[in-house]
């Protein structure tokens, strides 16, 4: 399976890194393969690391602002002209989505990803992996949402909110098998 990592390239505590190399081992172990923004900074690069370290391949799709970052030794690595661009080829590359933390980055692939799947432009299983209650505030507004007719589907049609590394995973699996 090709997955889909949506999250920050900023260095972070601990407590985000550590249950994003837990799904990143889990990734690679399983044979996975990660597509993420190519990043080798960050918790992009602890990510990467980890599934390459557990046997996953990588595939990387970065933008040509940031192209001076991105990881060397990617199994593939795409450099696209701008940030739609990006996501487009993402989105083209991957079976399923996880979003880890992240900022606005992270939130407009996110949200872009969810509009489209709202559209039916996508049938790709989306996962928010909900590390330290992150995005709890956002489940809550999603379910605002959807309780105030915002949404044409029900919020679990579009997303999965998952509590740690395995249960996205397993998730993720389950939906595709």
């Amino acid at each position: 399976m090709n997955i889909c990592v949506f999250l920050s390239a900023a260095d972070l505590d601990e407590r985000y890194t550590a249950p994003a190399r837990e799904f990143a081992t889990l990734l690679g172990k399983a044979g996975h393969t990660l597509v993420w923004g190519g990043s080798d900074t960050g918790l992009m690069k602890v990510v990467a690391d980890g599934v390459q370290d557990a046997g996953g391949r990588l595939v990387g799709v970065s933008v040509d602002f940031l192209a001076h970052k991105a990881r060397p030794n990617a199994d593939e690595m795409v450099v696209a002209g701008d940030l739609a661009e990006r996501k487009a080829l993402l989105l083209a590359k991957c079976d399923a989505i996880v979003v880890m933390v992240g900022g606005t980055g992270t939130l407009d692939e996110a949200t872009e990803i969810l509009e489209l799947k709202k559209h039916g432009k996508h049938a790709k299983p989306v996962v928010l992996l909900n590390t330290e209650g992150f995005y709890d505030g956002l489940k809550a507004q999603f379910r605002r949402m959807e309780d105030e007719g915002f949404l044409p589907l029900p919020l679990t049609a579009l997303a999965h909110f998952a509590a740690d590394a395995p249960a996205a995973l397993a998730h993720l699996e389950s939906a595709l098998s």
